[in-house]
C-alpha cells in the first residue's frame, strides 16, 4: 500500500476518533463555576461582618468556613461532581486546597486511621506546604538581613 493512501487513512481515523474540543465551554464553566465560589466566600465574609469582628477575624472566620464547606463537600461526594462540571473553577485556592487534603484520605480510609486516613492526608498537598513553608522561611531570612 503507498504511503500517502497510509497516512491519509490514518489521519482521517485520527479525525474520526478525537472529540471536538470543548475549550471555549470549559472555560465558561470554569470561570462561572470559579465566580461562584468566591460570591459565596464573599456573602460568607458579609455575614460574619455584622458581629462586629475585627478585620483579620472576619478573613480569618471566612477562610476557615470556606475550607470546612470544600471539605465537606469533599466528604460527601459533591465536589467531584461540582469538579466535572466546573473543571478548573474548583481550583479556586482555598477550597480547591481543602479537596486536595480531603480526597486522599477519603480515598484511603479503609486501611485506618492512622496508615490510611492520616498518612495520605497530606499526599497531594503535602509537597506544596513544605515547598510554601520553606519558601516563606527562606524568604523571611533574606528579609531580615536586608532590614538590617
Amino acid at each position: 500500500m503507498n504511503p500517502k493512501v497510509k497516512e491519509k487513512k490514518y489521519n482521517e481515523l485520527v479525525n474520526q476518533k478525537t472529540p471536538s474540543s470543548t475549550l471555549f465551554k470549559d472555560i465558561c464553566l470554569s470561570f462561572l463555576i470559579g465566580g461562584i465560589f468566591c460570591v459565596a466566600g464573599q456573602l460568607i465574609s458579609f455575614y460574619i461582618q455584622t458581629f462586629d469582628l475585627s478585620r483579620e477575624d472576619v478573613g480569618s472566620l471566612t477562610s476557615a468556613s470556606m475550607i470546612f464547606i470544600g471539605a465537606l463537600l469533599t466528604g460527601i461526594g459533591v465536589y467531584d461532581n461540582i469538579a466535572n462540571f466546573g473543571k478548573a473553577g474548583t481550583l479556586v485556592p482555598i477550597t480547591g486546597f481543602a479537596n486536595s487534603i480531603v480526597s486522599p484520605a477519603m480515598e484511603y480510609k479503609s486501611e485506618g486511621f492512622v496508615l490510611g486516613v492520616g498518612a495520605k492526608m497530606f499526599i497531594i498537598a503535602g509537597p506544596v506546604l513544605v515547598y510554601g513553608i520553606t519558601a516563606s522561611v527562606i524568604y523571611g531570612v533574606i528579609y531580615y538581613f536586608f532590614l538590617m
